[in-house]
């Protein structure tokens, strides 16, 4: 798989004057979850307190200071049990009483967790942003609970509506699906953007809207 990757995309990645949503490359930038936290803070966002670190000690003392803390990888890689199967690593509170010397093995990213009343997915396409927000999640990742939620169009703040432009030049993006936890007092909170996220389950016409938007950018191309 990754030969093929790194041959066939690679011829894909230099096609003269082509149009990319997105280029692979840009893509492969705007995946890593410190370099979007950077970008996010640069371009305006609010951003709930992060930590990246190997640290056991200072895990601890961040978990600590900003209880409750969550969990999340640092990286969308694939994950498979002993008998080969997928596994998806969910957002998941940390216990503080678990945080033993095996933290040390990698990087970890914990993040202060937020008070939320909803979470919001952003589709930009170029200039034109969808926003829905996502109610009917018990749990803490709603992507475990897609049989019950319920979405409803939203519309952008101006200021996130900038500061989502400005992410975006910072990658070299054309597209990209902002997710964000609305705080209790209205905050637009920043969690992460996948630069090649899914959007073709909303209802109400959300999904075709998008569709049509990325047929439009791909019609007129650079123009």
């Amino acid at each position: 798989m990754d030969q093929s990757r790194w041959g066939f995309g690679g011829l894909l990645a230099r096609v003269p004057k082509a149009l990319y949503v997105n280029h692979p490359w840009r893509n492969r930038d705007a995946e890593s979850k410190p370099a979007q936290l950077a970008a996010a803070n640069s371009a305006g966002f609010t951003i709930p307190p992060s930590l990246v670190t190997n640290d056991p000690e200072r895990a601890r003392e961040f978990v600590t200071a900003n209880a409750p803390v969550v969990y999340k990888p640092l990286w969308r890689g694939d994950y498979h049990a002993d008998d080969g199967s997928g596994r998806v690593i969910w957002v998941r509170r940390v216990v503080l009483e678990e945080l033993d010397e095996s933290v040390s093995g990698a990087a970890h990213l914990f993040q202060a967790e937020v008070d939320k009343e909803a979470d919001i997915r952003l589709t930009a396409v170029g200039p034109e942003l969808f926003a829905v927000r996502i109610d009917g999640a018990p749990r803490l990742d709603w992507r475990e609970d897609y049989p019950l939620l319920t979405y409803t169009p939203l519309d952008v703040p101006e200021h996130v509506s900038t500061a989502v432009r400005c992410y975006l030049a910072v990658f070299g993006l054309e597209f990209g699906a902002f997710d964000f936890a609305l705080g209790r007092d209205g905050t637009w909170v920043f969690l992460e953007c996948n630069p090649n996220g899914q959007w073709g389950w909303f209802g109400d016409g959300t999904s075709d809207r998008i569709a049509a938007a990325i047929a439009r950018k791909l019609e007129r191309g650079r123009v």
